[in-house]
């Protein structure tokens, strides 16, 4: 925006310092007819004529000298809008690209989630309710995990490893026996890796 702003400044300042160097070459075409048409006739406004022709001339090459510089700085500025124009463009190509492998991403992840919410429900219809309450409390307090296998007599939940009382009355319990982590208090899920 800063570089289109001084753009659109330099752009305006060319513009009038065009129409200067206009007005000078105008008043100074208007001198030399006079000055050729032999209109002035006397030696002291010739004199005056001719002098002020000069100064116009002198005064038409500065403005001409300010136009090109201000040209120069136009075109510096042109350049810099149209490179920043482009890596703006390109940044916004990487965001879209981003944004669409983002929504991507959520509608796979949607999927899933629909996936998972019902093979859920189907799962939790053979839970018995007790436990299925139990198992929703420990999940809302344990941050979404309810239940940890346990791996070699440690928790996955908390990842502590249960002391040899707790292991030998696990060993004890019947397998249909709801077990549960002393440290984090999850439900523990017994299987040939769990080191009993």
């Amino acid at each position: 925006m800063a570089a289109q702003t001084e753009e659109s400044d330099t752009a305006r300042e060319q513009t009038k310092a065009e129409q200067d160097v206009d007005q000078v070459r105008q008043r100074a075409a208007r001198d030399q007819q006079r000055l050729d048409s032999g209109a002035v006739t006397s030696p002291k406004d010739l004199e005056n004529l001719q002098r002020e022709i000069v100064s116009l001339a002198k005064r038409q090459g500065d403005l001409e000298d300010v136009v090109l510089e201000v040209m120069e700085r136009r075109e510096a500025a042109q350049e810099r809008a149209a490179e920043l124009t482009e890596r703006v463009g390109s940044v916004q190509g990487r965001i879209d690209d981003a944004t669409a492998r983002r929504d991507a991403a959520f509608e796979t992840i949607d999927g899933e989630i629909a996936s998972v919410t019902k093979e859920r429900e189907v799962i939790a219809a053979t839970v018995p309710a007790d436990l299925l309450k139990l198992y929703d409390k420990l999940r809302e307090q344990q941050g979404g995990v309810g239940a940890a296998k346990l791996y070699q007599r440690t928790c996955q939940g908390c990842r502590q490893e249960l002391a040899i009382t707790d292991i030998n009355d696990i060993r004890k319990a019947a397998p249909d026996t709801v077990v549960r982590c002393e440290n984090c208090r999850r439900i523990l899920v017994r299987t040939s890796e769990s080191g009993l």
